[in-house]
């Protein structure tokens, strides 16, 4: 099937001024733009909740970014830059932020050309400790390769990273991470480590927020899904359609499917990242369904949902995945997923609203919410907020997504 979309109408003027740079001093001091049914209007986020139904079940994605950034050298001196994106040797997460001595990652290299051959590395001390972190790249990539580490100190990589590396902060804030970044770079609730880009529309809830929000019946569940730089990539293409979308690892738990089950009907999707993943569901559950098996091996395919029955509900896919669950004793399914979500006839079976943040022209992000809100209405959306003042991308403001249809 020859699938089009033309990927200049979803261009807008943004202007450098109206990008974000830093966080606001507190997180839910943030704007909250409220897109209802084709209306639109302005709140801020601590209050949320008057906006949101009552039973209403919030997924966070509680994934944590990593200090994926490493400048090391040459003996010559010449700086390279070593930016980590996903474990290769071993390639699970939990076991890569745990080996000792040795692995391997894929990644993205600054300062290639200087980089031909031989180590690079960087001498530290650790409480007292010295050591020296060096670097072999394996096998070269045309954008990402593989990178060999080695460390002769008794510690894990993910120990290395924390004490050697640095936050990567999106590349359109045009600066260095700083010692904000560390803490607001990260969501309250963040907690298995494997992100190399924060999911920011969680960015703006707080502790106080959050526990404010139970009091008043509002419930909470969370999966994980580990965000790759490739939601950086911009579309080259005009044709959107034709874009290669990246691979990112989730998980989630029986308990949680469990718990979608009883609020089907009333699930908000913080950020896209947990749109994402929760979408990705259906696949999983369809494969079951015609096949007796999720196949998690098997990578969520760019165009697979759009394959799926019409009729499939988002009831019967959560039924179907925690069934599977039970007969197989499983307590967690990890998968991979490639999923685009774009206006072209994508059905939406789990997320029924949306929170998230104002994103890049022309990315597949945009993509994602004109499949919710509908291509004719992005545009009016995204006027308002410039008009209105809302601060851009990671660390700007934020919206709340409600289409009930």
């Amino acid at each position: 099937m020859e699938r089009h979309i033309d990927i200049n109408s979803f261009d807008y003027p943004l202007p450098d001024e109206r990008i974000a740079k830093f966080p606001l001093e507190n997180r839910s001091d943030s704007k909250l733009l409220v897109y209802r049914n084709g209306s639109i209007s302005q709140s801020r986020f601590g209050a949320l909740a008057d906006h949101l139904p009552e039973g209403s079940l919030l997924v966070f994605n509680n994934t944590k970014v990593i200090r994926a950034r490493v400048i090391m050298h040459k003996e010559s001196g010449a700086r390279i830059e070593v930016f980590c994106l996903e474990p290769s040797a071993p390639a699970d997460y939990e076991r890569a932020f745990a080996v000792k001595g040795e692995c391997e990652w894929s990644c993205i290299v600054g300062n290639l050309k200087k980089w031909k051959s031989g180590y690079v590395y960087i001498d530290f001390d650790y409480e007292g400790t010295p050591g020296r972190l060096r670097a072999l790249i394996k096998e070269r990539g045309e954008r990402e390769h593989i990178v060999r580490f080695e460390w002769d100190v008794d510690l894990t990589f993910g120990q290395l990273l924390e004490h050697l590396g640095r936050i990567p902060i999106p590349p359109y804030l045009n600066r260095e991470s700083e010692q904000i970044d560390l803490v607001r770079y990260q969501t309250v609730y963040s907690k298995f480590e494997g992100s190399v880009a924060a999911p920011t529309a969680g960015l703006h809830f707080t502790d106080e927020l959050i526990a404010q929000m139970r009091e008043r019946g509002y419930g909470f569940e969370e999966v994980t899904l580990h965000v790759g730089a490739g939601t950086f990539l911009p579309v080259k293409s005009d044709n959107a359609a034709e874009h290669p979308m990246h691979t990112e690892h989730f998980e989630v738990r029986l308990s949680t499917l469990e718990n979608l089950l009883r609020h089907e009907g009333q699930i908000t999707a913080v950020g896209t990242t947990s749109v994402r993943t929760l979408e990705s569901l259906p696949v999983l559950a369809w494969r079951v369904r015609q096949g007796g098996d999720a196949d998690v091996d098997r990578v969520i395919g760019q165009w697979e949902s759009y394959d799926l029955s019409e009729d499939y509900t988002g009831r019967e896919v959560l039924e179907d995945l925690i069934g599977y669950m039970r007969a197989k004793g499983l307590e967690r399914l990890k998968a991979a997923t490639q999923i685009m979500i774009t206006p072209l006839g994508f059905r939406f079976r789990i997320v029924r609203r949306i929170i998230t943040n104002f994103h890049q022209p022309k990315s597949t992000l945009l993509l994602l919410v004109s499949a919710y809100i509908g291509e004719e209405n992005w545009r009016g959306m995204y006027d308002y907020a410039l008009e209105h003042d809302f601060r851009f991308l990671s660390y700007g403001d934020s919206s709340l997504l409600i289409c009930d249809k």
